[in-house]
């Protein structure tokens, strides 16, 4: 274990760093199990590291500031959160090591969570590349192959949610977010090299879909629970911290089913490694949403939130933002589903407030009107849509 210099870096930049870090980990981690692929859970463990640095900072900067208690009932909150990240970074680290010890995850499982959800994808810019020297704007991976490079390591180096004139060199790696079937077109246009895709063979596990249908559910709301979180602190809503706090109950309850699911489901297995996988990726799953709740203790135990913490989610990778629809806007009287907004904006609805009442994680068929307030997270390019598509004041 090397050890930790101390450096002057503003808590401000600690934050942006530490959530923005924490999120890409969960991404890749997850993207690691379902391709199998001992390169992107690598770069989760060098981020892991980054981020037991950048915690330290936190802490280190905290203790400088408090000098009275009123200053230390403020950082409490920033400390917190810090953690909350950190505790979610270890479990992305989990998740990325079943890859690493080749612990067991039905086929089925991934092929499933391939096609409901988006994944992140890998690139080494080699010498045979064609996008290296040019810009991602010149690129257009989104048009091109349906992805959008969301960081770049360059050495020891991250460029967390790129700008668009920013120029590929040979020997960076571009991570990349979209949908499975974009994937190999991703890293056939970055490698300059065609991709042969892995074979993989069925499970044969009986009664696999329950298990299944549990852990994507569980991933799914761990998710819509970070986020949740994050929007509580953000808007101090003391209702939406308390729906972060009813998914984690549930998903207490769906770790038990899924473990319940595993016992039985052994005895008419005849290699158990087939089944560790599961158990293993249900419990670092569970903790995600434990560490949301975290975050949300923060508006629910009356901290107050530190301005600091508002201006961190701002600067972030991904922002959070509320709109109100005004009548005639593109989306008043429309579904979701009409609207695609995150194939349209690149921005995911985490809720819909309708006077006193609130949907969270809408479906598709959820009809938007005016006056309705919606929470979504995305980049500053996709909220500059929504609000567009919203008739939101500048």
């Amino acid at each position: 274990m090397r050890k930790i210099e101390y450096c002057p870096i503003s808590m401000k930049q600690l934050l942006v760093k530490m959530k923005d870090t924490s999120e890409l980990m969960l991404d890749l981690g997850y993207s690691a199990v379902l391709y199998d692929d001992d390169d992107l859970a690598m770069e989760v463990i060098r981020l892991e590291d980054k981020m037991d640095v950048y915690d330290y900072h936190v802490q280190i900067s905290a203790m400088l500031a408090a000098r009275t208690v009123e200053d230390a009932e403020a950082l409490s909150g920033i400390l917190q959160i810090a953690s909350a990240a950190e505790i979610i970074s270890n479990a992305a680290g989990d998740i990325a090591s079943i890859v690493h010890l080749k612990m067991g995850i039905p086929y089925e499982l991934k092929k499933d969570l391939r096609q409901a959800e988006e994944t992140v994808a890998r690139a080494v810019v080699g010498q045979d590349s064609k996008v290296a020297g040019k810009s991602l704007d010149d690129l257009s991976f989104e048009t091109e192959v349906g992805m959008s490079v969301i960081a770049i390591r360059r050495g020891e180096s991250w460029i967390y949610d790129p700008e668009p004139e920013t120029e590929i060199v040979i020997g960076d790696i571009l991570f990349a977010r979209g949908h499975d079937e974009g994937v190999p077109l991703f890293l056939e246009m970055t490698t300059g090299r065609p991709q042969v895709p892995k074979a993989y063979q069925e499970s044969g596990i009986g009664q696999l879909d329950r298990a299944v249908d549990i852990i994507v559910e569980m991933k799914n709301r761990s998710e819509l629970a970070v986020g949740l979180a994050y929007t509580a602190v953000l808007f101090d809503s003391e209702e939406v911290a308390i729906e972060v706090e009813e998914i984690e109950q549930e998903m207490d309850e769906m770790k038990y089913d899924l473990q319940r699911w595993v016992l039985q489901a052994a005895k008419h297995v005849d290699d158990i490694e087939n089944l560790r996988g599961l158990l293993h990726l249900a419990v670092s799953t569970e903790i995600i949403s434990d560490a949301a709740l975290k975050i949300a203790n923060v508006v629910l135990h009356e901290i107050e939130p530190h301005p600091i913490l508002a201006m961190a989610m701002r600067e972030s990778d991904e922002v959070i933002t509320r709109v109100e629809i005004a009548a005639g806007a593109e989306m008043d009287g429309k579904t979701l589903g009409d609207l695609d907004l995150e194939t349209e904006t690149g921005m995911y609805v985490l809720a819909v407030k309708r006077g006193g009442r609130w949907t969270y994680n809408p479906k598709a068929r959820v009809t938007l009107g005016s006056g309705d307030l919606i929470f979504a997270r995305g980049s500053k390019g996709g909220e500059e849509l929504l609000r567009k598509m919203s008739g939101a004041r500048p």
